[in-house]
């Protein structure tokens, strides 16, 4: 594959989760939602990795470790940010977290963390574009 080939692989799939994400939010799967949302995020920052450094992007699901090795420039909020979006990755995954994340992870919460993932979504599109 080419590496614009690689790059559009990655923005595919992540546009196939912001769907399961949004249909998970409808379908008041809150944590779900979040988990995709997280998925959303780490697929296109794959994709500006791909599209400014390598076609391997690294083997982590740490977000803002893969911003920063794709050399985006981020204020301090969308650091912060990334770090939150971070851990829906692994209070999902891991059963100790679950029911603390599963409580936290109302409508209002979700909400407004999918509105960020939203945001953050387009600025790193155009970032991909330019």
């Amino acid at each position: 594959m080419t590496r614009d080939e690689i790059i559009n692989y990655w923005i595919k799939i992540s546009d196939k989760d912001f769907s399961t994400m949004e249909n998970l939010f409808k379908a008041k799967d809150y944590h779900w939602a979040l988990f995709i949302g997280h998925l959303v995020i780490e697929k296109l920052l794959k994709a500006c990795y791909v599209k400014n450094i390598d076609t391997n992007p690294p083997f982590t699901h740490d977000l803002l470790q893969i911003a920063e090795k794709s050399h985006l420039t981020l204020s301090e909020r969308q650091k912060d940010f990334l770090d939150l979006v971070t851990t829906f990755n692994i209070k999902t995954r891991y059963a100790d977290y679950k029911l603390e994340f599963y409580k936290k992870c109302n409508k209002k919460y979700t909400e407004a963390n999918i509105r960020k993932i939203k945001e953050f979504r387009i600025w790193v599109k155009k970032k991909l574009t330019k």
